[in-house]
C-alpha cells in the first residue's frame, strides 16, 4: 500500500467516525462498532508511523507527529472549555460538542476518551525519534 492510499483511507475513517460520533447513547452491538470503528481509524497513521521508522522518512513522521500534537492539544482544549461552559447557554453547549465530535471524532464515536486520547499519544511517541 502506499502512502496516498493510507492517507485517504485514514480520511475516510475520520469522516466516517465524525458521522457516526453524532449518534445519541449507543448500545449493544452499536457500541461495539462504534468501538471497532475508532480503533481501526488508528490503523492507517500507525502503518504510516511504522513504514516512516522504518524507511526513515523525516517529513512523514514529522507530519504524524504534527497531526498528534494538534488533535490531542484541541481535543483537551475542546473538553475543558465545554466544563467551562457547562452553566452557559444550552446553544453554547451543543456548539462546542458538536466541534469536538468533529475535531476528536474517533475519540466520541468510541465512547472510550481515554483510548482515543491514548492511541493519539502512542502515534505522538512512534513519531519522535
Amino acid at each position: 500500500m502506499k502512502n496516498r492510499f493510507l492517507f485517504a483511507l485514514w480520511g475516510a475513517l475520520f469522516i466516517l467516525c465524525a458521522g457516526l460520533g453524532f449518534i445519541p447513547e449507543p448500545s449493544g452491538a452499536v457500541r461495539f462498532l462504534l468501538t471497532a470503528v475508532s480503533v481501526l481509524f488508528f490503523l492507517p497513521p500507525a502503518m504510516l508511523v511504522w513504514r516512516g521508522r522504518k524507511t526513515h522518512d523525516r517529513t512523514l513522521l514529522a507530519l504524524m507527529r504534527n497531526l498528534s500534537i494538534a488533535s490531542l492539544s484541541l481535543s483537551v482544549l475542546l473538553i475543558i472549555a465545554n466544563f467551562l461552559t457547562a452553566f452557559r447557554s444550552e446553544l453554547l453547549g451543543d456548539i462546542l460538542h458538536g466541534v469536538l465530535v468533529v475535531v476528536s471524532s474517533p475519540m466520541i464515536c468510541s465512547g472510550h476518551w481515554a483510548m482515543s486520547l491514548f492511541f493519539w499519544a502512542c502515534l505522538l511517541i512512534g513519531s519522535l525519534k
